[in-house]
């Protein structure tokens, strides 16, 4: 069970984000950057040292989870991620058994940076597939195979990984609803030698990427919402009919207790460290932003200096809201009404019993043992019922 919202003083999550990659996708609005790999050792020991600065900022609370992500934290060399896991290990404290999370591009690995990056500390892998379809593989800009994708699941459950979450995308200019289930069924047809969770994201045209100039410009035309929902109804259907556990908006484990733990942090509404250029990170009521570009980060740090470039602190008000944003997307738990009263200090129905009621005779929600969760339909409007919270 994942009850959100997080308790003031549970274990927190460890973000540590990676900007670089060799090339950058068309839809990507993430803080990451190609052409930069040389700055990467720098990168490093700039990193560590922000680690050991900042360690105390979790005010001795345990560290439940670690998540490399990016970018591509797969450019970094074992040894490297070997140094940060350690500086993590030496400066906090971290559960015995903490999920240890790095995202990875499928031609980027290979046997001795597998079993390097397993004997460094990392527990899990988040392979970013996308699709196996090759017309999409290029339509999104992505320079590896399917072959690629299905030969690093399987390298990495042959060197001991016992956890890989592979992450794709539906609703790209051109998908069929054959080739997104023939995705699908490749996957949940390697059974135990395939992942064992999935993370499923409809495309969104981001703002300052090349697919928004594109599609401004009338050269990318996207599919229609009927079409992309028809898409995610398609993927509860098929890993439903073989017993995966739909637990989160975009989320599916194979096990029930399966689920991304670092990411459950996130849902809760709990505390993580953010590290690195680009990173944010909530802890306290304040949530802090570190300077985007690796070079500036870098050299804030050599200079001494914390390299934030923004820090917010959350009014009361803000934080009851995002609770309920982020609590409602897991379907199977929703927000827990006595973790409510304990995190926000005031009942969940004294604070929001007037949009909950609203919303359940909509058939948008519905009452749980323990709280409220959306229904199937709430789920597929999601984003509408959350800004009743806002």
């Amino acid at each position: 069970m994942i009850v959100a919202p997080a308790g003031a003083d549970d274990p927190i999550g460890i973000y540590i984000h990676v900007p670089f990659c060799a090339h950058i996708c068309p839809y990507c609005d993430f803080t990451t950057y190609a052409g930069k790999e040389s700055l990467i050792p720098a990168y490093v020991d700039a990193l560590i040292t922000e680690i050991e600065r900042r360690a105390g900022e979790a005010r001795g609370r345990s560290a439940a989870t670690i998540y490399l992500g990016g970018g591509t934290p797969s450019l970094l060399a074992p040894e490297q991620i070997a140094r940060i896991l350690a500086t993590i290990q030496s400066r906090l404290t971290v559960l015995p058994d903490a999920e240890v999370t790095m995202e990875a591009n499928p031609n980027g690995l290979n046997r001795d940076h597998l079993e390097g990056y397993l004997s460094a500390g990392v527990n899990r892998l988040s392979i970013g597939a996308q699709t196996l379809d090759r017309r999409g593989l290029r339509t999104l800009g992505r320079q590896h195979e399917s072959t690629d994708v299905l030969a690093a699941v399987a390298m990495a459950r042959e060197v001991g990984f016992e956890r890989i979450n592979l992450d794709f995308i539906f609703g790209w200019p051109g998908q069929t609803r054959e080739s997104w289930q023939r995705d699908l069924q490749q996957i949940v047809a390697l059974g135990d030698a395939g992942p064992d969770h999935l993370s499923l994201y409809s495309l969104i045209i981001e703002p300052g990427t090349p697919y928004a100039d594109a599609q401004a410009r009338g050269i990318l035309h996207m599919p229609d919402d009927d079409f992309t929902a028809d898409l995610y109804e398609d993927a509860i259907r098929i890993l439903a009919d073989v017993g995966w556990t739909h637990y989160e908006i975009a989320n599916w484990s194979r096990s029930a207790e399966g689920y991304s733990r670092h990411n459950a942090i996130y849902w809760q509404h709990g505390d993580y460290l953010g590290l690195g250029a680009g990173a944010f990170g909530t802890m306290d009521g304040a949530r802090v932003m570190n300077q985007l570009l690796p070079e500036r980060y870098i050299s804030e740090i050599n200079a001494d200096l914390l390299p934030q470039s923004n820090t917010e602190v959350l009014d009361e008000e803000t934080a009851r809201g995002e609770t309920m944003m982020l609590g409602l997307r897991l379907l199977v738990d929703g927000i827990d009404a006595e973790a409510f009263r304990r995190r926000h200090g005031v009942a969940l129905d004294a604070c929001f019993g007037e949009q909950i009621m609203r919303m359940t005779g909509l058939g948008m929600m519905e009452s749980t043992p323990t709280g409220v969760r959306l229904t199937t339909r709430g789920m597929m409007l999601a984003n509408s019922v959350v800004t009743e919270f806002l």
